[in-house]
């Protein structure tokens, strides 16, 4: 192996008190693709700053190889002091670079370099300082959430781009299939320790669960241990206490080191969502609605009727409309015309990707209690709010905390506890996986194939699209929406080749392809390549999902059963009955919806089936 252009060496520092890094190391030679990756709140962004030089550790060594050229993309991109964003760009050459890089980097950003940088929005602010850590082509490139605020075209690009680079690559990232695509080696770094691994992060993942049901099983071997030894400190007799006073030192010593052993700042996150009542049917209907601002059309003559229980998803680049459409169809905006009509009992959360509702003096127990007590109410249940915290990974001395010290990650994390205490049979989600880590991602994705009711977001993560939803809504052109079953790569592969993404310009649009009709999700056409093929990949895994769910109802409904059999039920706990009953009625409707869903599905993959044989 070749010596490292950069290597840190037994890194440590202290926040507040509080050991962040103990010990880390992280070693990048030349050409390596690595991932760096914890829960929020581990000290990956800080580990990456000390490698960037930018922020010194308490203690440990930074070593950079002579003449080694370095850039680092910070999540917070700063662009003041600077006229255009050309002058920004090139402020990143170094004597004997190509001047023209960072003009043509701008240009294929969709950017000019005009720009003023006081006036930019989020997404170009990053794709202005993406251009500025790539134009001088360096050994080492440091990068920190780079897909944050970018739409797909531009992480597309990204790819590309990265996947030529020669040098170097040290990447955080909450996108799963961008790191897979470009990294090859994995730094896990969790309790102030990195762990580094060459593998990609699939074959990671399965390594960390192993690893982290090694270091369960020694925590419970030295606990039962502990626990044997105060058991003879406690039985034994005085005088052979005495005699075995080595015995002794070593229970001291057990304690001690239980005492000290450090812990997770939580276990997994544990997403537990308050349901509403069912909804009707029908939850959402629009028909030829329109949009118009400035005289740009937005939204031009689109139709959709949203069901109970359907997952939305909606893409596009940024400026396309994606949140217009989203607050057209949910009733937030009226549109220009057509109409757009709403089902019956609807009880809607909303999650903003700005984060803009959250007061940055509230404290973290103001935000999750309504400023009111220390109780939060979550799935009809009253829950002291510190015990909640704790299921989204924050510690209980973090209640008093101001939310405008949080960090990005750990802003996401309490807006999802906000939202998820809410009774909801309509989650509405705008860009929900920014500042997420992976873990909290993939428990994310389980609640919401677990919801009962219905959920529309918008999201740039590919990934994720394809794990949740059942229908995608893409921008096909200025005022165009189409509709097409499955997620992403379901809605790529119904539009053919022309649409696979590719290396170009991030700021030119693709164009649509002939016969640009809107499939209805629940019966394919005939022509449709997922009718030729049967079920897509999320079709097949939400039948396994439903087949899960309706064992779970049978189950419910079953036990409620067995409650009300009981006939003495109604005058003893006329509450009670009230209860079993209407539990038994929400488990056999929810049965019947998961039901009807899942003999659909089985329809199609056997029409399938038939027009191959």
């Amino acid at each position: 192996m070749s010596p490292p252009l950069l290597h840190l060496r037994d890194i440590h520092l202290t926040f507040g008190g509080t050991p962040l890094l103990e010990g880390a190391e992280l070693a990048v030679a030349a050409g390596e693709r690595i991932c760096l990756i914890g829960r929020n709140g581990s000290g990956k962004s800080t580990l990456l700053r000390i490698a960037a030089g930018i922020i010194e550790a308490d203690a440990g060594e930074r070593f950079v190889q002579p003449g080694a050229t370095m850039r680092y993309l910070p999540q917070e991109p700063d662009l003041s002091g600077f006229d255009t964003v050309l002058a920004f760009a090139e402020a990143g050459l170094a004597p004997g670079d190509a001047q023209h890089r960072a003009q043509l980097l701008l240009e294929q950003l969709g950017l000019t370099g005009d720009e003023d940088p006081a006036h930019l929005s989020g997404g170009e602010a990053r794709r202005a300082a993406l251009a500025q850590a790539l134009a001088p082509e360096p050994d080492i490139l440091l990068l920190d959430e780079p897909t944050n605020h970018l739409d797909l075209p531009a992480i597309e690009w990204l790819e590309a781009e990265l996947a030529a680079f020669r040098g170097a690559l040290v990447l955080i990232s909450h996108d799963r299939r961008f790191l897979q695509r470009l990294a090859r080696s994995t730094v896990w770094l969790s309790l102030g320790v990195a762990h580094r691994i060459e593998r990609d992060l699939a074959g990671f993942e399965a390594w960390r669960d192993e690893h982290l049901e090694a270091s369960a099983e020694a925590a419970r071997k030295a606990d039962r241990k502990l626990a044997a030894e105060t058991e003879w400190l406690h039985k034994g007799v005085t005088a052979r206490r005495k005699r075995n006073q080595g015995r002794l030192r070593a229970l001291m010593q057990l304690r001690q080191e239980r005492r000290e052993r450090r812990q997770p700042t939580g276990t997994a996150a544990k997403l537990v969502q308050s349901e509403a009542e069912l909804s009707g049917r029908l939850v959402i209907e629009a028909q030829d609605i329109a949009k118009t601002f400035d005289g740009a059309t937005v939204v031009k003559d689109f139709s959709t009727r949203i069901l109970r229980g359907d997952r939305l998803g909606i893409v596009g680049p940024n400026g396309a409309g994606k949140t217009t459409l989203l607050n057209m169809l949910t009733g937030v905006l009226a549109p220009d015309s057509g109409k757009v009509r709403l089902g019956t009992n609807l009880e809607m959360v909303t999650l903003d990707q700005r984060r803009e509702s959250l007061d940055p003096a509230w404290t973290l127990s103001q935000v999750l209690t309504g400023g009111s007590g220390d109780m939060v109410t979550v799935a009809g249940q009253k829950r002291h709010v510190i015990g909640y915290m704790k299921d989204f990974l924050f510690l209980p001395e973090q209640a008093r905390t101001p939310v405008g010290v949080l960090s990005g990650g750990e802003r996401a994390r309490l807006m999802l506890a906000r939202a998820l205490a809410r009774p909801s049979n309509l989650l509405v989600l705008d860009e929900p996986t920014n500042d997420l880590d992976l873990e909290t991602l993939d428990l994310l994705q389980e609640l919401l194939v677990d919801y009962a009711g219905t959920v529309i977001l918008v999201s740039h993560d590919r990934d994720f699209l394809d794990r949740t939803v059942t229908a995608t809504i893409a921008w096909e052109g200025p005022g165009r929406w189409t509709e097409y079953a499955g997620g992403y790569s379901d809605m790529l592969a119904q539009k053919g080749p022309a649409a696979a993404p590719g290396r170009g310009s991030a700021g030119k649009t693709r164009p649509k392809e002939k016969g640009g009709a809107s499939p209805d999700r629940r019966k394919e056409g005939s022509g449709g390549s997922a009718s030729r093929q049967g079920l897509s990949f999320t079709e097949q895994h939400e039948v396994k999902d439903l087949q899960k769910r309706m064992e779970k109802l049978q189950a419910e409904i079953a036990k409620q059963k067995a409650v009300l059999d009981d006939a003495s039920l109604y005058h003893r706990d006329p509450d009670g009955f009230a209860r079993a009953a209407k539990a038994l009625e929400t488990a056999e409707t929810a049965l019947a919806t998961a039901e009807d869903r899942w003999l659909e599905l089985e329809l199609k993959r056997e029409a399938a089936a038939e027009g191959s044989a």
